[in-house]
């Protein structure tokens, strides 16, 4: 997992350097490390010093083990036995292996916010255990801890923005801010300055919806005016004979398409279906319209000349032919 730089106390050309194991600062995991909260006895009855966390590669011990000013420090040894202990000596005595990493084992943590630092996204680790120490050739952040964490023995892989149910992400403000940027969005979009309040762009959403629902009720209104002539007309072709009965649907359906007025035109341009006593009554072809009972005596070719140039007559003849009074046209 993350390892740092490591970090010396004392560096003026001397043999013993101690170094800063664990300290309260925020770490490459998000998240800092009470040292108060740090069980370190264990560690103490057997302060290995391991090399890259590879258990079995002992190279040394940290002796002089302390807690204190908010820091676990230590003093590494190295025994020489192994090769990599040899190496590791020669190259911390020279300044070219400068980093260790510590194993902490998270115990318990907290989400508290009064415990929260800058750069922090993850919960504090309230209490833990150190379990060793190891050089290493790479840290993780030169500006954090060195450090590897481990839970009930296991470690942690914590990738940025990764859930852990041992050490969860916090939960921060990002979505407050996403919600503030939202406003002013919506905001704009309806015409209101970006700083208006949730109040002001919830009672312009009101008003446009109040809007809306007027607008929308007087389209369906206007619907239902306009099915009502539709209807009327075609009713009224079917009395003039100009269509049957049968074809209602489909020419009120027309007239949705087409609109009344269009309809109208169709309808005046269609001649009105003649009785057969149209064609067969004697003299009829020249009668008067005195001659006439009722709307079926007209001839065919007669009776839009009886419409357009005699009004009332043509209303009688109605009323005779069918019982009702005829429709205004």
């Amino acid at each position: 997992m993350g390892r740092v730089s490591l970090r010396h106390i004392n560096d003026k050309n001397e043999m013993a350097k101690r170094i800063v194991i664990s300290d309260e600062s925020v770490n490459c995991y998000g998240t800092w490390i009470s040292t108060e909260g740090m069980d370190i006895t264990q560690y103490e009855k057997n302060p290995v010093l391991l090399w890259m966390h590879w258990r079995g590669v002992i190279i040394g011990c940290i002796k002089d083990v302390k807690k204190e000013d908010g820091r676990v420090t230590g003093e590494p040894y190295f025994d020489e036995v192994r090769e990599e202990s040899k190496q590791a000596k020669a190259q911390w005595e020279k300044g070219t292996l400068r980093m260790a990493s510590a194993n902490v084992d998270v115990l318990e943590y907290s989400e508290a916010p009064e415990l929260v630092k800058p750069g922090q996204y993850r919960a504090t680790v309230t209490h833990s255990k150190l379990t060793e120490v190891s050089m290493v050739d790479i840290g993780g952040n030169d500006n954090a801890l060195p450090l590897m964490l481990s839970a009930q023995g296991k470690e942690l892989k914590l990738a940025a923005g990764e859930e852990s149910e041992n050490l969860p992400l916090l939960i921060t403000n990002n979505n407050q801010t996403d919600e503030t940027m939202d406003f002013k969005a919506i905001a704009l979009k309806l015409g209101l300055p970006e700083t208006a309040t949730e109040n002001e762009i919830l009672s312009t959403i009101e008003v446009l919806m109040g809007y809306k629902t007027a607008n929308e009720q007087l389209r369906k209104e206007k619907e239902q005016m306009q099915l009502a002539g539709i209807t009327a007309a075609v009713e009224s072709a079917i009395t003039e004979r100009r269509i049957t009965a049968e074809k209602k649907d489909h020419f009120i359906a027309l007239g949705k398409q087409v609109g009344l007025e269009s309809l109208k035109l169709t309808f005046e341009a269609m001649r009105p279906a003649q009785k057969p006593t149209d064609i067969i009554r004697p003299g009829s072809a020249g009668g008067s319209t005195s001659e006439y009972k009722k709307l079926s005596d007209v001839p065919a070719d007669k009776m839009m000349e009886l419409r357009n140039n005699d009004k009332s007559t043509y209303m009688k003849l109605y009323k005779a032919e069918y019982g009702v009074d005829c429709p205004n046209y």
